[in-house]
C-alpha cells in the first residue's frame, strides 16, 4: 500500500517468516528485482519497523517493511564503458573471462555514471557483457571481490554460460583459492575454520562469526567453511592458501580475526597494522571449473602482488 512521501509499506505475512529481507522486499514490492532491492537496503531506503537492517539478515511475521520508492524507482542505469581503461586478463575463451582485479579497485560501480571499476573497462573491452548476469551495472560478473581485494574475477561472456556458472558457484564446482597473509605465532600448518556468519546487527560494513551458541540463536547466521595450509612462514607472518568452496561475503576475513589471526591490513576485523595503499592481505590467486557441455574446462592464476610476497 501507499504512503505519504512516495514511499510504500508491506506487512511481512507468514509465508515470508524467516526470509531474508532483500527477498521478502523484492517478493512484496513489484517492479523491483534482488539485485535493486539490495542496492537499495544498503542505500538506507528500505526499513524494517523503522530501522535499518542488513540485507541478510531475516524478517518475521507482522513486521513492517517501508520502501522509499520514490529515491530507487528510476530504472537501473547500465554500466558505463570505458574501452581505454586498464584490464588484466588471466584466461579469455568464448564463453569466460578472468580478469584480475587491482587492489584499491571496486568490482563495480555503485551508482549511475560511475568509472573506474572493473565493470567499467570489462563491458568497454568486451560489449557483449551487457545484458548478462545479476544486473545492468554487473555485466556477466560472476562474484566480486571486496576494494581491498585483488585478485581473480569470473565473467560469463553468454547468458547460457551465466547460468552454468552461477550454478557451479552455488555447487561449490567452481573452486576458488586465496592467498592471505596473516601473524605466523600461533598458527597451525593446516586447519578448518567452521564458524557460521551472519550479517553484524549494528555495523552493515561488517559480518560477524558466531561462535558461542547464543549468537547462533539470535542472529541465524549461514554455515561457512573455511580451510586453510601455510605455504610460508617469514620472521613475523605467515603466507596462508585459503579455500572456500562457496565464501559468503567477507568470509576469509572474517574466520580468521575468529582464530586471533586477522589478516594483515584488515583494519574492519581487528589488524593493527595498516598496509601501504589501504589494502588488506587477502588475494583470489586461483580459479577452476571442471567444464560441461556449456562451458569447457578452464583454470586461472594470478600472482600474489609484490606488496604481499614482500611481508613474508
Amino acid at each position: 500500500m501507499t504512503t505519504p512521501h512516495d514511499s510504500e509499506q508491506y506487512v511481512v505475512p507468514a509465508t515470508l517468516d524467516g526470509a531474508r529481507l532483500d527477498k521478502a522486499t523484492a517478493a512484496l514490492a513489484t517492479g523491483l528485482s534482488v539485485a535493486r532491492v539490495k542496492r537499495a537496503i544498503d542505500g538506507g531506503h528500505v526499513r524494517v519497523d523503522g530501522r535499518r537492517r542488513a540485507k541478510g539478515a531475516p524478517v518475521a511475521t507482522g513486521e513492517t517493511i517501508t520502501i522509499a520508492r520514490g529515491e530507487i524507482s528510476a530504472p537501473d542505469a547500465p554500466c558505463t564503458p570505458e574501452p581505454d581503461a586498464p584490464l588484466v586478463l588471466r584466461f579469455e575463451s568464448d564463453t569466460v573471462i578472468v580478469a584480475d582485479k587491482r587492489a584499491g579497485q571496486a568490482t563495480a560501480p555503485l551508482r549511475a555514471g560511475e568509472l573506474g571499476a572493473l565493470a567499467n573497462a570489462l563491458v568497454g573491452r568486451f560489449p557483449e557483457l551487457a545484458g548478462i548476469g545479476y544486473g545492468p551495472r554487473e555485466p556477466g560478473i560472476l562474484h566480486r571481490l571486496d576494494i581491498g581485494t585483488s585478485g581473480v574475477v569470473v565473467v560469463a561472456r553468454t547468458a547460457a554460460a551465466w547460468g552454468t556458472l552461477r550454478e557451479a558457484l552455488k555447487s561449490g564446482r567452481l573452486v576458488k583459492r586465496y592467498g592471505v597473509v596473516c601473524e605466523s605465532d600461533g598458527l597451525p600448518d593446516e586447519g578448518t575454520i567452521a564458524h557460521p556468519i551472519a550479517n553484524h546487527p549494528k555495523d552493515q560494513r561488517r559480518v560477524i562469526a558466531c561462535i558461542h551458541p547464543r549468537d547462533v540463536t539470535r542472529y541465524s547466521p549461514r554455515e561457512a567453511t573455511t580451510r586453510f595450509r601455510v605455504l610460508r612462514r617469514g620472521e613475523r607472518y605467515a603466507l596462508v592458501e585459503a579455500s572456500a568452496a562457496r565464501a559468503l561475503r567477507h568470509q576469509i576475513r572474517v574466520h580468521f580475526a575468529a582464530i586471533d589471526h586477522p589478516l594483515v591490513g584488515d583494519l574492519l576485523y581487528g589488524s593493527a597494522v595498516p598496509m601501504v595503499g589501504g589494502r588488506h592481505a587477502l588475494h583470489a590467486s586461483f580459479v577452476s571449473f571442471d567444464g560441461d557441455g556449456v562451458v569447457p574446462r578452464f583454470a586461472a592464476t594470478s600472482p600474489l602482488p609484490p606488496e604481499l610476497d614482500a611481508l613474508v
